[in-house]
């Protein structure tokens, strides 16, 4: 046990093979020199949990986020490729994914969709939710275990196929749909050409239209190892992009389906929204929260909830 934190039990905690999901720890210390000093103490507990809540600190600005972010060394990731809308609030720190608060965002990896996305992410709540909102977690490799268990067929298809990601961009964003990134705010540029390079560089293909642009991704893996871990996860945006991306520019059905084109079987995704839901731990936010996620190991979404509600997001490469 690192000296400076002491492990808390929190109501919603699952026990994963004896391990705790998500790993609670507070301290005596202020956080960031706790995080300074112990730091390998941290990350091994990350390692063994996929997931780290900081709890009953003192932090109350989006200032003391980003100290805290800082103080762990990590490399910045810029968000460059995402779906959702976001604002930059102060250094390394962004709001969370804008999306009204009636919607739910589904379980997801971030930005599983790009070549390029971050190893770890913070959150921090600066507001607690007046009811709901939760950030639900879940343990990407008991997914895995449970489509493969269930659905050989289907998961063979997919290690040997990947997915294939279509989704249609606006001009400008749309504050009112989860996927309402523009294109000018996804390429952070103006310039069409300067856009189609950034795309190009994501691995991603566009076809300008009249009033904005389609964007395919893929084929790419539906399924990644976990060198660290040695385990397969579910490192896929499916469930997400198969009932979720939808607004005025988008059909869900048609934004994901297995990479050589064929659709996905609709009740395998349904019930792959239900193993997720199962397995997955919501422990309600507190003003002061951080919640460290292992990208390589958790999947994320979020509740609908009553405002207000401020979740602050940072993202390590």
């Amino acid at each position: 046990m690192g000296s400076a934190f002491v492990e808390i039990q929190v109501p919603g905690q699952k026990l994963v093979n004896g391990v705790p999901f998500p790993a609670v720890v507070s301290s005596p210390l202020t956080l960031t020199d706790a995080v300074k000093t112990h730091k390998p103490f941290l990350e091994s507990l990350l390692l063994q949990s996929g997931a780290v809540l900081f709890r009953g600190f003192p932090l109350s600005t989006p200032s003391h986020f980003n100290d805290v972010v800082e103080a762990f060394g990590y490399e910045e990731l810029p968000y460059v490729g995402g779906a959702a809308p976001r604002t930059n609030v102060v250094g390394r720190v962004f709001t969370a994914n804008e999306s009204p608060p009636d919607q739910k965002i589904p379980f997801h990896h971030e930005m599983a969709q790009v070549p390029e996305f971050p190893s770890k992410l913070f959150f921090f709540c600066q507001v607690e939710p007046r009811s709901g909102g939760e950030t639900p977690i879940v343990l990407s490799h008991l997914v895995y275990q449970r489509m493969r268990d269930k659905y050989p067929y289907f998961v063979q298809r997919l290690e040997k196929h990947g997915l294939l990601y279509t989704r249609v961009l606006g001009e400008d964003d749309n504050p009112s749909s989860p996927i309402g990134r523009g294109w000018k705010s996804t390429f952070l540029t103006t310039d069409k050409d300067l856009a189609q390079q950034r795309a190009a560089k994501l691995g991603m293909k566009l076809e300008w239209l009249e009033d904005g642009v389609k964007t395919v991704m893929g084929p790419i893996p539906g399924v990644k190892y976990d060198e660290k871990r040695q385990r397969k996860i579910w490192f896929n945006s499916m469930v997400a992009a198969y009932t979720g991306w939808e607004d005025e520019l988008n059909d869900p059905v048609k934004a994901v389906t297995f990479g050589d084109g064929q659709p996905l079987p609709s009740h395998i995704v349904y019930d792959c929204l239900h193993i997720l839901e199962e397995e997955s731990v919501a422990i309600p936010w507190q003003k002061g929260d951080i919640l460290l996620i292992d990208n390589w190991a958790v999947l994320h979404s979020r509740r609908s909830f009553d405002p207000p509600r401020r979740v602050l997001a940072s993202l390590v490469k």
